[in-house]
């Protein structure tokens, strides 16, 4: 049985549904099914994310599931939200995004709607059009209480790390970053740092904050944000951003924090190799930081965040952006 947001939401979601949907509003969703899904920062064609058969298959069946319930139930909040997520996994992002896009003509300013499709917007490359939504989600819970949020791939632990402000703020963070906007980056970065309930949530936003202060050229700052990590964490999912602190804190070495971000990558794995790959660049190794860089982008894995960042790292040394 998949999560609800309905349980969760009463308030937010009462400031924000449009009221009753118009006999036309409800009428079945049919996004476009198109084969490119998006191009890239450098011009390139991106495809079908790729995906081990178990995993394409496992995705598959809970794609079903959820079309299943959307088409039970089209204007209901849950039925939108999960619809859009599985068909994300599949990597079928522009479907995804229409998704949304539906979902907000039933629900004008629903966080959950906007985090979702501006985190997809991230994915395709259309970065101001995602900055545009999460910045409107960061005013609509602005002093509204917390809300965990579900897991679409459940950790091990069963426990879910992030909640609807964080995730918001964290793909906010990473929009900013990716515009080369490292003050803006860093601002939600610390706000979020400082909220965190959890080190997973911590060390995730740490790092974005150290790297958008060291591409800021601010040095020592971003120097004393990681000081507090030093300590022990307990870590349920985000090891890579874990070991990419252990790099920046002279507890681990490149190679070491590269080691297993070699061969076919998951997502994970690409953050830790743009995460080594920027270690080496705002230290000085430009050359072998674009090596990486452009081999990251090379990689395959063009949907995770730290081959994005690296296609826009590329991007600009090219002159592109």
């Amino acid at each position: 049985m998949r999560p609800s947001y309905r349980w969760a939401l009463p308030a937010i979601v009462a400031a924000t549904c449009a009221g009753t949907p118009s006999a036309s509003a409800q009428a079945p969703f049919t996004p476009d099914r198109v084969d490119v899904q998006a191009i890239s920062l450098l011009g390139d064609t991106l495809r079908t994310l790729p995906l081990s058969a178990a995993t394409r298959a496992r995705y598959d069946a809970q794609l079903a599931e959820a079309r299943r319930a959307y088409e039970h139930a089209p204007t209901n909040l849950d039925s939108l939200i999960w619809y859009g997520r599985r068909l994300a996994y599949l990597g079928k992002l522009r479907e995804s995004i229409a998704v949304y896009t539906h979902g907000l003509t039933l629900f004008p300013d629903n966080p959950w709607l906007l985090r979702h499709r501006g985190h997809r917007y991230i994915s395709v490359r259309e970065i101001d059009r995602a900055v545009k939504d999460l910045e409107r989600a960061t005013v609509v819970v602005e002093g509204k209480p917390d809300i965990v949020e579900p897991d679409g791939q459940p950790n091990p632990a069963g426990v879910p790390i992030g909640t609807l402000h964080s995730n918001i703020g964290y793909h906010l963070a990473l929009a900013y970053y990716l515009r080369s906007d490292w003050e803006k980056a860093a601002a939600v970065a610390r706000k979020e740092v400082a909220a965190a309930t959890n080190d997973d949530r911590r060390v995730s936003m740490a790092h974005w904050l150290y790297m958008s202060l060291r591409r800021a050229g601010r040095d020592a700052e971003a120097a004393k944000a990681i000081e507090p990590f030093r300590r022990s964490l307990t870590i349920v999912e985000n090891q890579s951003y874990e070991r990419l602190m252990h790099l920046y804190l002279g507890a681990l070495g490149a190679d070491s924090a590269a080691a297993r971000a070699a061969g076919q990558m998951s997502s994970s794995d690409a953050s830790v190799a743009y995460g080594v790959a920027n270690w080496h660049f705002y230290n000085g190794r430009r050359e072998q930081a674009v090596k990486l860089f452009e081999a990251l982008v090379a990689g395959g894995q063009w949907g995770a965040f730290g081959a994005i960042a690296a296609e826009a790292d590329v991007a600009r040394l090219r002159g592109r952006r």
